[in-house]
């Protein structure tokens, strides 16, 4: 007699290197592949992430259908529980898959429908296929969970990885069905004009997944270590956005950056996972700091919100050009690179003041690859609010961080083109140029191209000062 098993893909949107899917044909069922838009309760999915899953869910639902099944998209009107009763009920459901996400929101509801499951004598089985170790199981020699990430990695860089189970997708007997809707009724695009720049940074799908890891291995990835500082340059592999929606898995990326058998990709890229890794560890064991810092005594933090300074740190507008390019940049391609995020996240809470929410909040609507882990992580980092987080009397310097890592300037005469004819010793400090300068390079400061919103010995004043009142307070 025939069983169906409905496979519940999230994040995951791939058939090679997924666990749940394996399973499931493993035990000889039909296949009803399932998806549901994962609004959160508390935070709704960003536009960049939408717009990005649009293509993706295409590309994926395309997929199946080659192999002769159809994707089910839930009714999104209803809340993901209704939603997965009501498939459940029409196809008689005998069992269902999923690979486990461990965000705060996704835990409670995922524990919340496998009581129900299981209650309706349902099969219900998670998986993990989305990290390289089940964070449940990782602690350090106390039993506590890490806190600074050098410990974490070593403790788990030699450790076996789980291998991606083999799966012949011709083989996958697919459950029939009828889709009622299609990834268009989700209405992910957005209605405003924007993300128009995305179309040309950006192919969201499984072969482009694939033709990025081809493009990354094995040269760019040897020089990675020397280059990945340079927002100038090719340097990074720009996976992040395929790894969060799981169109590539992080062992099947791993498995091949091994395969290259040279120890800068080792030390360099494959090292990188574990960055992820370590943010989901954290998030997982400290559920609360998507909106809280770790540590509860900068809680009381003496912040001077202004929504003007962040507006004009949100549009590149602070007169900052290594600020404003990755401001830019972020806007235009729903992408910005790691060394660049470092430096905007600094300016912004500490030259400005302004709470690392704010910026957590702003990434997370406008970046492609805006991963709750990931993003919580970088932005208590750079506070100095989280694990292993960077001193906060430890301040970028917008101007010389420009000098160094945009050392041809190519990056800032991209982004900022009003700036494009500057002589180069003036292109991070525009203001530094002389008034025949900057008139021969076609920039009047105050119209072409904002004067700086503080100034840079102001600002790191600022923060110190801050950060001397907050530690006589606590």
């Amino acid at each position: 007699m025939s069983k169906t098993a409905l496979v519940w893909f999230r994040n995951d949107l791939r058939l090679s290197d997924n666990d749940a899917l394996s399973w499931a044909v493993d035990e000889g069922y039909h296949i009803l592949p399932f998806f549901h838009l994962e609004e959160g309760e508390s935070l709704p999915t960003g536009g960049a992430t939408k717009w990005w899953l649009h293509f993706a869910l295409e590309d994926f639902s395309s997929q199946i259908s080659d192999l002769g099944g159809q994707l089910i998209i839930g009714n999104p009107e209803l809340t993901c529980d209704e939603a997965l009763k009501s498939v459940i009920k029409k196809y008689s459901i005998e069992a269902v898959l999923w690979n486990r996400s461990y965000e705060p929101e996704h835990i409670k509801r995922d524990t919340r429908i496998k009581a129900y499951l299981k209650n309706q004598d349902i099969h219900a089985e998670s998986f993990n296929s989305n990290l390289l170790f089940d964070p449940t199981k990782v602690t350090n020699k106390s039993g506590t969970p890490f806190k600074v990430f050098t410990p974490f990695w070593k403790s788990l860089k030699e450790n076996e990885i789980c291998p991606a189970p083999e799966l012949d997708l011709g083989s996958i007997s697919w459950a029939k069905a009828i889709a009622p809707l299609s990834v268009a009724d989700l209405n992910l695009l957005p209605k405003i004009k924007w993300g128009t720049g995305f179309y040309d940074a950006w192919q969201p799908t499984r072969s482009g997944a694939m033709e990025q890891v081809d493009s990354f291995l094995p040269e760019r990835a040897s020089a990675y270590p020397e280059q990945r500082d340079r927002p100038d340059l090719e340097g990074t592999s720009k996976l992040s956005p395929y790894l969060h929606f799981g169109q590539i898995g992080p062992r099947e990326l791993l498995t091949k950056f091994r395969a290259t058998g040279d120890p800068k990709v080792e030390s360099g890229v494959s090292r990188q996972l574990f960055w992820r890794e370590f943010a989901n560890h954290l998030l997982y064991h400290f559920n609360w700091t998507p909106t809280k810092p770790l540590y509860e005594k900068y809680a009381d933090f003496p912040w001077e919100e202004d929504p003007t300074l962040v507006k004009a740190w949100q549009q590149g507008q602070t007169g900052y050009p290594m600020v404003d390019a990755a401001m830019r940049e972020l806007w235009t391609t729903g992408w910005m690179h790691n060394r660049a995020r470092m430096i905007v996240g600094s300016f912004l809470v500490k030259h400005l003041l302004q709470p690392w929410q704010e910026g957590a909040a702003w990434f997370w609507d406008t970046l492609v690859d805006a991963n709750l882990a990931n993003n919580t992580f970088g932005w208590q980092w750079v506070a100095g609010c989280g694990a292993d987080g960077a001193p906060y009397f430890r301040v970028f310097n917008p101007i010389t961080q420009g000098q160094k890592f945009d050392v041809t300037g190519g990056y800032v005469r991209k982004w900022c083109p009003e700036l494009k004819d500057l002589p180069l010793k003036y292109l991070h400090c525009p203001w530094e140029a002389t008034p025949l300068e900057l008139t021969a390079a076609g920039v009047t400061l105050g119209k072409d191209y904002p004067h700086p919103v503080i100034e840079h010995p102001d600002g790191r004043k600022k923060a110190l000062d801050a950060f001397a009142k907050w530690k006589d307070m606590s």
